[in-house]
């Protein structure tokens, strides 16, 4: 087995009663929120096929979202606007979607999983998870939550602005989006801090 696949070990979870894994999706496009999403998964109801929700085709995601929803012991979304971000940046905007996603869960945990290399101060213990994703059933369910929430989110913005193709891209900087930009302009939801929304702003003020 190569390098690239060696399978991550599995995380080793502290001795708590009641855990919340959380997630974000949404730091690299130009246009929307950053979404979060906090899961307490019930160990007497268990959902097979948890994983990276990048890792999901879209149909599976949207199924593993419903059943998240109806047999975790709490969820909750938590979200930063764009006009939060440009004032704080992307990665302080994103640690305060995920404490508003953990304090809007109706079960308070006794831990906090975070995916990635960082946690925000929760008022209770809270540790990050590197990989977190791929290694953690609670965080794998936050995951899948966030990203088929943010999706969501774009499809019903591309049937506002249909010629930015959000539906397809999602917000990301791709070529195509890049392009729709220049066309179109820069709609109030844009990220204008970020550069590729910023340079298109410049220009058009020159």
């Amino acid at each position: 087995m190569s390098k690239q696949q060696k399978v991550l070990p599995p995380f080793k979870y502290p001795v708590a009663y009641c855990i919340a894994g959380v997630d974000e999706v949404g730091r690299g496009p130009l246009v929307g929120d950053v979404v979060t999403a906090a899961v307490i998964l019930d160990p007497d109801n268990p959902i097979d096929g948890l994983m990276d929700s990048k890792k999901l085709s879209e149909k599976r995601r949207a199924a593993l979202s419903e059943e998240i929803r109806e047999k975790a012991l709490a969820f909750a979304i938590g979200r930063a606007t764009p006009e939060e971000i440009d004032t704080i940046n992307i990665l302080h905007a994103t640690m305060l979607a995920m404490q508003r996603a953990v304090q809007s869960l109706n079960v308070e945990p006794d831990y906090v999983l975070v995916d990635g290399n960082r946690t925000p101060e929760f008022g209770i213990p809270a540790e990050p998870v590197v990989k977190g994703d791929a290694r953690v059933a609670e965080i794998s369910a936050a995951s899948i939550l966030a990203k088929v929430a943010r999706d969501e989110e774009m499809i019903a913005l591309d049937k506002l602005h249909p010629e930015y193709g959000f539906a397809s891209h999602k917000g990301y900087p791709t070529k195509a989006h890049l392009e729709k930009i220049v066309e179109h302009g820069v709609l109030d939801c844009y990220r204008k801090s970020f550069k590729p929304v910023a340079q298109v702003l410049a220009s058009n003020n020159n």
